[in-house]
């Protein structure tokens, strides 16, 4: 009997006869808050507790001989398919051709409409040497020297007939598609540099009337993962006045997501800036859209993690209990306050 007693006197929670226990309207309209608030408080911690978050890391990239993913989705609304065309160039000059290469052209109408599909089997190859983000200059100078031989001829023509037509309908293009490239700093640009020099000027009549306006619906360096943002996607850029050339400067970083099931996702982020050159009549250059890309020494690696139930039954008492130790409190004042009234 000395240990049960012994017992008892340890009980924190004595109760009182049921006689000796007073129930008030007061008292039940604070529990039922107190119990709706709890109820409300558990569901979040429930919610919080299952949903996942993520860890950042970093370290430095080991990468090598892999390629780089370029993911593309533009429309031209004032440039026909005709003349678009795409060239990827690398840090050291090299141009890849068709390389895993899957790029479409969906010829648009006026109004936005697709009227036609092409699909582009090669990229244009231009032998550059210099790493430079003024490629352009040296793009139209080989341009002038490939073509002049050819001279102009019945396909010319037919070509710039073509075109001319696809202009004054007001004829779009839409590019999108996958390019591999090799995973070293370089850029990719799309322009009218793919066209004879000679059939450009007839078709333009000068560098000043190529207009270059574009909205990117989708630019990504591989597959998305939860969370990431592509400043780029949605970009429009719409031009009213003089034409120009657009160059977005492009820093990627490489990125790894790690998921609760283990499984990695290997893919890039990126972040960028924008810079716009106007064209006068005076300059030898041609519009056009440029992206010139480097890549970032630094990988980072994002992991989903689960929250622990230790720390979940612990957010949940402590949460639980002081609501309930409140509306306790609660009760007294009020039922203090109302017998001070009587």
């Amino acid at each position: 009997m000395g240990i049960k007693q012994a017992l008892k006197s340890l009980d924190a929670f004595p109760r009182a006869e049921d006689h000796l226990m007073q129930k008030t309207q007061t008292g039940a309209v604070v529990s039922i808050i107190g119990l709706s608030i709890m109820a409300i408080l558990f569901l979040h911690e429930l919610t919080y507790y299952i949903t996942t978050y993520t860890v950042h890391q970093m370290s430095v990239d080991l990468k090598r001989g892999e390629t780089l993913p370029i993911h593309i989705n533009m429309t031209f609304p004032s440039l026909p398919c005709d003349v678009v065309s795409v060239d990827a160039i690398d840090m050291s000059g090299k141009h890849e051709v068709d390389l895993d290469t899957n790029i479409w052209k969906l010829r648009l109408s006026k109004d936005g409409l697709i009227i036609g599909t092409e699909y582009i089997s090669d990229l244009v190859e231009k032998g550059h040497t210099d790493h430079k983000h003024d490629a352009d200059k040296d793009h139209d100078e080989s341009s002038v020297q490939k073509h002049h031989a050819h001279g102009f001829g019945q396909d010319a023509e037919a070509m710039v007939k073509k075109a001319k037509q696809a202009l004054a309908n007001g004829e779009g293009c839409r590019v999108y598609g996958v390019l591999d490239v090799q995973r070293v700093a370089g850029n990719f640009h799309i322009s009218v540099h793919g066209l004879n020099i000679f059939v450009a000027q007839q078709i333009f009549e000068g560098a000043t009337h190529v207009n270059v306006s574009h909205v990117i619906h989708d630019l990504s360096f591989g597959p998305k993962y939860p969370g990431i943002h592509n400043p780029l996607d949605g970009t429009e850029r719409i031009l009213r006045g003089a034409s120009g050339t657009f160059k977005y400067y492009i820093k990627i970083v490489p990125t790894e997501y790690r998921y609760l099931s283990k499984e990695v996702l290997p893919t890039n982020q990126f972040s960028v800036t924008e810079y716009f050159v106007s064209v006068t009549e005076s300059d030898r250059t041609w519009p056009a859209v440029y992206f010139l890309y480097d890549l970032s020494p630094i990988t980072v690696t994002i992991k989903e993690e689960h929250r622990s139930f230790l720390h979940f039954i612990t957010r949940l008492c402590a949460v639980l209990g002081g609501t309930f130790a409140l509306t306790g409190m609660l009760d007294r004042w009020m039922y203090r306050l109302l017998e001070a009234f009587k």
